[in-house]
């Protein structure tokens, strides 16, 4: 499965998640959602965190699964599906170890769960490797990608302070995206990883 396309999968992972939670409800998500209270002793829920979303939101799953359908392929056709999918889990996996150790320094317990953290990771790749590469920021902002994620970033701090949306998991979208920033400068300029686009 690595030697081809990963994103597809990925998103019927998660769909196939977001359905056992509507069907079992409250006791599967909350025995595989990130929780500061089990980051020790059960330490696959950095992993299956990813893989949940609010049973109650679809719009929580969609516009994860938006992006990831959006804009996963332009990094996998550049990193190749392995390294797309250790991108992914990577700076997942960073961006719910940075919520943790946030919390935990604010001495605060913790629940989180959705791929945010790692989708926030593939657009800090591409915030590097394709910084001019136009989007419509919330549907109908036009704008290069590089003034996006400087937006995106200034939103997520702000959120740390509460300002924002309520119960958006802001330090883990800082958390994957800056993983994912450094991630993109290492593939630039240590492996000389380049995108040519027509803009």
């Amino acid at each position: 499965m690595l030697d081809e396309d990963v994103i597809r999968p990925l998103i019927v992972i998660n769909l196939i998640f977001f359905a056992l939670e509507f069907i079992i409800g409250n006791s599967f998500t909350n025995s595989l959602m990130l929780s500061s209270q089990h980051f020790l002793t059960e330490p696959w829920r950095l992993l299956t965190h990813m893989f949940l979303h609010n049973q109650n939101s679809l719009s929580h799953l969609f516009f994860n699964m938006y992006a990831l359908f959006i804009f996963g392929p332009l990094v996998q056709q550049v990193v190749g599906p392995k390294k797309f999918l250790q991108i992914y889990l990577g700076t997942g996996l960073i961006a719910a170890i940075v919520a943790n150790s946030y919390h935990l320094l604010l001495g605060q317990t913790f629940t989180g769960l959705g791929a945010s953290g790692a989708i926030m990771g593939i657009l800090g790749v591409m915030i590097i490797l394709i910084p001019r590469m136009k989007l419509l920021l919330f549907f109908f902002i036009p704008m290069p990608l590089w003034i996006a994620g400087i937006l995106w970033f200034i939103l997520d701090t702000l959120g740390l302070f509460g300002y924002g949306m309520g119960g958006v998991a802001n330090i883990a979208h800082l958390g994957g995206m800056i993983s994912g920033l450094l991630i993109g400068l290492y593939l630039k300029k240590v492996k000389k990883v380049s995108v040519v686009m027509r803009y």
